[in-house]
């Protein structure tokens, strides 16, 4: 089956006809062109752009350029977009929900969320977002959006000057076990490079468990991210907007986090409620490089990765990261648990470790490269650590 803007060669002439008349298990392929529409996939295919260079969605005045409806389409599955420019969504450029294995890959995100309204710059909102985005204050959506999509993958797209980048949330049921990686994902101005966050299900969700759990995020540049106002986004996000939800067991691993408008790589807890759980995840082998502070901690210099727990955070840990243009390596302000940090090197310029809240850090094996060490307002349990003289 294919597609051509002309209608040739016995061709459809517009990407949703196509997916319109297709069966389950066919492959699409798109000639280059500029398709003006919002495709909506619900039946397993594959949708297949001869280039994302010039095979182009423009969604200009409609809702999103790509959306795989798992929603309104109970067990979507194996469904694959590639090859296209996604541009000019009034929300997101690629939305998947209530899917699995799911692959996105090798596509161009580019110019989405252009429904924010940006005119009052220290509070960007969206208006008219669809029912089931919640807590979404900065951004439409975000340039690619997974939402109680499990066993799928992200690999290999270039996402920029959406509000924010890939975004992998719960709003409509729990999203897990994806693979993210090896994107380029750079100058999102309102919103994290990358974000696993657990937010509020919508009133009309299922009633399983929410839950942004077991992720991988690993080989992406996430840089320059979150500047249009001060701390709107880090290179790497991991939230909880509230009780009940969370963000646990995800692996952010060999990535480049640089230049971004919070830290590298931020875990924030806000609400002091046990019944939350931002634990267990694994930060290791990331180039971390030239972030923002994080006011939340709070620490507004130059920071590389931060912790708030609010609620007892327990299971962090932080291992073999490597550290440059930072004035706090590791920022923590945690309300008890412990966080394992080791084995990293850090950046020599400032601050290794700073600790200012109730809960311990076990700090061991890090070469220290800094004058400071480490720097601790209650507990630190251990600091057997690699440390340079000067």
């Amino acid at each position: 089956m294919c597609v051509d803007p002309g209608g040739k060669g016995g061709c459809f002439s517009t990407i949703g006809a196509a997916v319109g008349a297709a069966s389950a298990g066919d492959t699409i392929q798109v000639a280059p062109g500029t398709y003006f529409e919002d495709v909506i996939i619900a039946k397993s295919l594959s949708l297949i752009g001869a280039n994302r260079a010039n095979t182009i969605i423009d969604a200009k005045g409609l809702s999103n350029g790509v959306y795989i409806d798992g929603l309104d389409n109970p067990g979507l599955r194996e469904v694959v977009v590639r090859g296209f420019t996604s541009r000019n969504a009034k929300f997101e450029g690629i939305l998947v929900t209530n899917a699995s294995a799911v692959t996105i890959s090798d596509n161009r995100v580019i110019n989405n969320n252009l429904a924010l309204d940006v005119s009052n710059p220290a509070a960007p909102k969206c208006p008219g977002v669809p029912a089931f985005e919640t807590n979404e204050d900065l951004d439409c959506g975000e340039g690619i959006h997974l939402s109680a999509v499990d066993h799928s993958i992200a690999a290999n797209n270039f996402v920029a000057n959406n509000s924010g980048g890939i975004l992998l949330s719960d709003d409509t049921g729990k999203t897990h076990d994806n693979l993210i990686t090896g994107n380029l994902v750079q100058k999102n101005p309102f919103d994290c490079g990358i974000t696993p966050a657990s937010h509020a299900l919508y009133s009309g969700a299922p009633t399983s468990l929410s839950g942004v759990d077991n992720n991988t995020i690993s080989e992406n540049d996430s840089s320059d991210n979150g500047l249009g106002i001060p701390g709107a986004g880090a290179g790497v996000g991991l939230f909880i907007s509230g009780p009940g939800l969370e963000t646990s067991g995800n692996v952010v691993i060999d990535n480049r986090l640089t230049g971004n408008g919070l830290p590298g790589v931020a875990m924030h807890q806000h609400t002091p409620n046990p019944l939350q759980n931002l634990n267990d995840n694994l930060i290791v082998g990331n180039h971390i490089a030239g972030n923002a502070g994080d006011g939340d901690i709070p620490t507004e210099v130059p920071t590389g990765i931060s912790l708030l727990g609010t609620a007892p955070v327990s299971g962090t840990v932080i291992t073999l990261n490597e550290f440059a243009r930072q004035s706090i390596d590791v920022a923590i302000n945690n309300a008890g648990g412990t966080v394992d940090v080791h084995l990293n090197n850090l950046n020599g310029s400032g601050t290794g470790i700073e600790n200012s809240g109730a809960g311990a850090v076990n700090a061991t094996e890090n070469w220290w490269g800094c004058a400071k060490g480490p720097r601790v307002a209650h507990l630190l349990l251990a600091q057997t650590s690699f440390q340079r003289r000067s």
